[in-house]
C-alpha cells in the first residue's frame, strides 16, 4: 500500500523525488534536533524521527553509497543524484558498532521498504545521548525540499509513510548525472570529452583561476578534472589543482564524463585560456614586490628610498628588531579532548564562522570597489570548503586527534605540496594556506601567542593585531608594533596606547617585504618606519627617544598635582582603563578620576555571560584600588562590531550600526539588567558614574534613567545615581540640551563621533589618515554638546583618542570641555600640556578652528600656536 502511495505521488510530480518514513516514530523537526550540528543544518536540510523500534529501511530506492564501519549511519544515493543520509541516534559513533546490525553492503542497490540496519533500541538509548535519528538531503546545493508532508502530521509517522518531497534545483537530468558519478573518467559507456591545451592566464593554475574554472562548471552534468604530466586533480578541489604545479605556458588536459561532459570541457577551458581584466594581477612577491615601497612624499620632503609611511596609533620612537608576529606558531594539543564527534562539531562550527566572516569581508570590498581585495579573500572561502583540506582533516579526528591539529595538519600537508611545485607563484599561494589556518585556528580557542620567545627590543610587525594579540604580550621586550592595516582609533590602537607601546598602523602590503630580523627605526609621532638605517639615524633616533623620556620622567613628578591653565581654569585629567591593572597604572601616573571604564574588555574571554554578583566584585575592585577617586563606567559596549563568546548574534551587513552599545538591550536586557544591579551594589555610594553608549534621543536616555532609578530603589538606594550619556553619533550632539535636561553629565567619544560624521570606518586602513577628530565638522559637534550641556549647568568630557592627541587639547579646553579622559600613561603628558595654557587663547583659537576647511589646516593652526615638546 506504501509503494503504491509513493507511486501516486511520483506521477504526479515527476520531477519530485518522495523519501519515505525509514522507520516508525516521532516526528522532530530538524532545528530541534538536540545537536547543533544536525540543527543548524551543517550536514544539509532534513527531518529528525524519534524512533519506537529499532529497524530502519530505505526510504526510496537507490545505491549505498557509503556505510559507517561503526553501522550507526549510512548514505544512500536515489537514482535522480540526491545524496540521502541516514543517521542513527546522536553521537552514535561513539559506541563502536555496538548495537548496530548492518543488513546491507556498501555499493549494494536496494528498493524502497528494503531493512538497511537494525539496532539494540534498549541498549543504544542507555549510552547514547539521544535516539533522534536523521534523515538529511547532505547535496542540498543540488536538491532542495519542497514539501514535508511527515511535519504536517504533528507527532507518529510509520514506516512507508510519505516523509519529505525533493526536487532537484538544476535543470539537467539527474538520473544521468547520478550514473556518470558513478563511474569513473574513462568509462566507455557514458558521455565522455576531453581537450588538451596551453595554460594562457597569468601566474598558471594558481587559486583563482582554479576557483573560477570550478565555478564554471558548477551545475553542469559531468565529473571533470585537469591532468597535468602524470597528476590528476577534481575540478571540485581548488587545492588538489594548485598542487599539479602548473604554471604559465603549462600544458594540461582537461577530463570529463557525463551528460554534459562536452560542455563542461568547453566551460573549463575557456575559463583558463581567456584573459582576465580589472583584477589584481597575481605575480610572485619576489618579482612584484622586490623591495617596500618607499613612503608618500610628505610635506614637499621627498621620502628616503628605506623609509616606509604609516598613521600614527601611538606616539613614540623605538629602535629594535623587525619580528613577524604573523608567522607565530600556536601550541595544539594533539589529542581531543571530546569525541571525534564532539571535535567534528567544533571544527564545523569554526569552519561555518570563519566562512562567514569572509563572505561579509567580500561583501564589503565589493561595495568599496575594491575587486583585487574581494577576489582573494573569495579565494580563500573557496580554500575553506576544498574537499581535500575537509576530509584530511575529519580523518584525523576519527583517528581521535583534536579539531585544531587535524586541521593544522591537513593545511600542512597541502603546504608541503605546494612547497614542492617548481612555479613561484604556485609555492608562494601557501600563505592562502596559512592564513585560513589561523582564522580557524583562533576560531577553535588558540588564539593564545603567549608561548613565542621575543628578542629585546622587538618592533612587531603584523596585517593587525587583536585584542588578544597584545594581552599575551612580553610588553618589557616589546619596542614597537607596526601594522600593514588598522586605523588609528581600532581596538588595539587604543591598547598600544594605554601600553605605551609606540604604534604605526596603514603601512601597506610593502611592510610584509621587509625580512625579519632587519634593524628598523620607528617613528610613530612623524608617521613612518625607516628599515636598515644608518648608523647616523639610529644614534639620532636613540638620542631623541632619551630626550623624550626626559621629558616625560619630568611630567611624571608632578602628574599628582591637579591641572589647571595658566590662567586658573580646572581642566580634571582621567584615565581610560579596562582592568584592575590599569587602574594601579592610572593612579600611579596621577589620574584624578576613571573617566572610561570599558567593561566589555574585563569580560571578553568568558564563555558564559558575567552575574550580577561577578560584575559588581569587578567593578569594586576596581572602586577599592582608586583610593577614593570616581569611576565612569560604560555599560556593555558589545554586538555585531565586537563580539564576545557568550553573545551569538548573526552577522549585521553593518555592525557599526547595527545592534551595539544600549541597543543590545533590544535583544538581551538580561545582560544590561545584571550589569546594572552589579554597578549599583558597588560602595560607597556616589564612588561610580554609569555611563550609556550609543544613546541617540532623549526618549532612549529617559526610558533607560527610569529602568536604572527602578533597579536602584529594589536594591534599597536612596541617594541619586549619577548617569551620562555617551555622544558619539551626531544625533546625540545635535539634541545634546536635550540630553543635558535628563543626564547628570555627557561624556563625547570622539572615535564613533568621527566615523559617524565622515562616514569613514575607523579601522580601514585606506582612509585612516582622512579620519582625523580635528575635523572641522567634528569639531563644530563637540561645540554644540558643550554649548547644549551648559544650558543645563552639565559639564562635559572627552574619552576618545581626540582627549590624548597633544594638539587637540587646547582646541577642545577652547571648545568648553572641562575633563580629558586618556590612557593611564598619557596622564603626566596631558597634565603637563593643560598647565601650559591659556583659556582665553584657547576659546579664541578654537571658534576660529571651526571656520577652516579641513583637519589638516586645523593641526596646521594648532601646531604653529601650541607646538609640540
Amino acid at each position: 500500500m506504501e509503494l503504491a502511495q509513493e507511486s501516486r505521488l511520483k506521477s504526479e510530480t515527476q520531477d519530485s523525488i518522495v523519501l519515505l518514513a525509514p522507520m516508525t516514530g516521532l516526528v522532530v523537526p530538524l532545528a530541534d534536533v538536540p545537536d547543533p550540528v544536525f540543527a543548524e543544518g551543517m550536514l544539509g536540510d532534513g527531518i529528525g524521527i524519534d524512533p519506537l523500534e529499532g529497524k530502519l529501511v530505505a526510504p526510496c530506492e537507490g545505491v549505498v553509497t557509503h556505510l559507517a564501519r561503526t553501522g550507526h549511519a549510512l548514505t544512500l544515493q536515489t537514482t535522480q543524484g540526491a545524496e540521502i543520509l541516514l543517521h542513527i541516534g546522536i553521537d552514535t559513533v561513539d559506541l563502536n558498532g555496538q548495537g548496530f546490525a548492518a543488513k546491507v553492503a556498501q555499493g549494494a542497490r536496494v528498493k524502497a521498504g528494503d531493512i538497511l540496519i537494525e539496532f539494540d533500541q534498549d541498549f543504544v538509548a542507555t549510552k547514547a545521548p539521544s535516539l533522534v535519528s536523521i534523515v538529511a538531503v547532505a547535496n542540498a546545493d543540488v536538491f532542495e525540499i519542497v514539501e514535508r508532508p511527515g511535519e504536517t502530521r504533528r507527532g507518529m509517522i510509520r514506516i512507508g509513510e510519505p516523509l519529505l518531497v525533493l526536487r532537484s534545483k538544476t535543470a539537467v537530468s539527474g538520473a544521468s548525472k547520478a550514473h556518470a558519478q558513478a563511474q569513473p573518467l574513462h568509462a566507455a559507456d557514458v558521455p565522455q570529452a576531453s581537450r588538451e591545451i596551453t595554460l594562457a592566464v597569468a601566474g598558471g593554475l594558481h587559486a583563482r583561476p582554479a576557483a573560477r574554472a570550478r565555478e564554471a562548471a558548477r551545475g553542469l552534468d559531468a565529473r571533470i578534472e585537469v591532468c597535468h604530466g602524470r597528476r590528476c586533480a577534481s575540478i571540485e578541489s581548488v587545492v588538489g589543482l594548485m598542487g599539479l604545479g602548473a604554471g604559465e605556458g603549462a600544458a594540461v588536459e582537461v577530463r570529463a564524463v557525463g551528460a554534459d561532459a562536452a560542455a563542461a570541457v568547453d566551460a573549463v577551458v575557456r575559463e583558463l585560456l581567456r584573459e582576465v581584466h580589472g583584477e589584481l594581477e597575481e605575480t610572485p612577491a619576489r618579482v612584484a614586490s622586490p623591495a617596500p615601497r618607499p613612503a608618500a612624499v610628505m610635506a614637499g620632503v621627498p621620502a628616503d628610498p628605506n623609509t616606509l609611511a604609516g598613521v600614527c596609533a601611538a606616539p613614540g620612537i623605538a629602535v629594535g628588531t623587525l619580528t613577524r608576529w604573523d608567522d607565530t606558531q600556536f601550541d595544539l594539543p594533539e589529542a581531543g579532548s571530546g569525541t571525534p564527534a564532539a571535535e567534528s562539531r567544533l571544527l564545523d562550527r569554526a569552519l561555518a564562522t570563519v566562512d562567514a566572516q569572509l563572505n561579509s569581508t567580500v561583501r564589503d570590498a565589493s561595495q568599496r570597489g575594491a575587486v583585487g581585495e574581494a577576489g582573494i579573500f573569495a579565494v580563500h572561502r573557496v580554500l575553506l570548503e576544498d574537499p581535500t583540506l575537509i576530509d584530511t582533516a575529519r580523518d584525523l579526528i576519527s583517528l581521535g586527534k583534536s579539531a585544531g591539529f587535524a586541521w593544522r595538519e591537513a593545511i600542512r600537508a597541502q603546504i608541503g605540496v605546494l612547497a614542492n611545485v617548481e612555479d613561484m607563484l604556485l609555492a608562494e599561494r601557501a600563505a592562502d594556506l596559512r592564513d585560513i589556518e589561523k582564522r580557524v585556528l583562533r576560531e577553535l580557542g588558540y588564539g593564545q601567542q603567549n608561548a613565542r620567545a621575543l628578542p629585546d627590543d622587538a618592533v612587531l610587525a603584523a596585517t593587525e593585531f587583536t585584542p588578544s594579540d597584545l594581552s599575551s604580550l612580553d610588553r618589557k621586550r616589546v619596542a614597537a608594533l607596526v601594522m600593514a592595516g588598522g586605523g588609528a582609533t581600532s581596538h588595539a590602537a587604543i591598547i598600544a596606547r594605554q601600553l605605551g607601546i609606540p604604534a604605526l598602523v596603514a603601512v601597506g602590503d610593502a611592510l610584509h617585504a621587509i625580512p625579519d630580523g632587519t634593524q628598523v627605526v620607528v617613528d610613530a609621532s612623524a608617521g613612518r618606519i625607516e628599515y636598515a638605517p644608518t648608523a647616523l639615524d639610529v644614534e639620532r633616533a636613540r638620542l631623541e627617544r632619551q630626550r623624550l623620556a626626559g621629558v616625560r620622567e619630568a611630567n611624571r613628578r608632578v602628574s599628582q598635582e591637579a591641572a589647571s591653565t595658566a590662567d586658573g581654569r580646572a581642566i580634571e585629567v582621567a584615565a581610560n582603563i579596562a582592568t584592575l591593572d590599569d587602574a594601579r597604572t592610572a593612579i600611579e601616573n596621577g589620574a584624578d578620576a576613571v573617566g572610561l571604564l570599558r567593561t566589555e574588555l574585563l569580560f571578553i574571554h568568558r564563555e558564559t555571560a558575567p552575574s550580577a554578583r561577578e560584575h559588581c566584585a569587578s567593578y569594586q575592585a576596581i572602586v577599592d584600588a582608586l583610593q577614593g577617586r570616581c569611576a565612569i563606567i560604560r555599560t556593555l559596549d558589545v554586538g555585531a562590531d565586537k563580539e564576545v563568546p557568550y553573545l551569538t548574534l548573526p552577522p549585521e551587513a553593518n555592525p557599526a550600526l547595527g545592534l551595539r552599545g544600549v541597543r543590545l538591550a533590544q535583544v538581551r536586557p538580561d545582560l544590561l539588567d545584571d550589569q546594572l544591579r552589579g554597578l549599583i551594589e558597588v560602595e560607597p555610594h556616589g564612588s561610580v558614574r554609569i555611563l550609556l553608549p550609543m544613546v541617540t534621543d532623549a526618549n532612549e536616555l529617559m526610558r533607560l534613567r527610569a529602568h536604572i532609578d527602578e533597579l536602584g530603589r529594589a536594591a534599597g538606594r536612596t541617594d541619586p545615581i549619577e548617569v551620562g550619556v555617551m555622544i558619539e553619533v551626531p544625533s546625540a550632539a545635535l539634541l545634546a540640551d536635550q540630553l543635558a535636561r535628563h543626564a547628570d553629565f555627557l561624556s563625547i567619544g570622539t572615535n564613533d563621533l568621527t566615523q559617524y560624521t565622515l562616514a569613514m570606518d575607523r579601522c580601514q586602513p585606506d582612509l585612516a589618515a582622512q579620519a582625523d577628530g580635528l575635523h572641522p565638522a567634528v569639531l563644530r559637534l563637540i561645540e554644540a554638546t558643550t554649548r547644549g550641556a551648559a544650558k543645563y549647568g552639565k559639564w562635559v568630557g572627552v574619552c576618545g583618542a581626540l582627549a590624548g592627541d597633544p594638539l587637540a587639547v587646547p582646541l577642545l579646553v577652547g571648545l568648553g570641555v572641562t575633563e580629558l579622559s586618556v590612557d593611564p600613561v598619557a596622564v603626566p603628558g596631558i597634565k603637563a600640556r593643560v598647565r601650559r595654557l591659556d583659556y582665553q587663547l584657547c576659546r579664541q583659537r578654537a571658534l576660529d578652528a571651526l571656520e577652516l576647511d579641513s583637519a589638516q589646516a586645523v593641526r596646521a593652526a594648532s601646531r604653529e600656536i601650541w607646538p609640540l615638546d
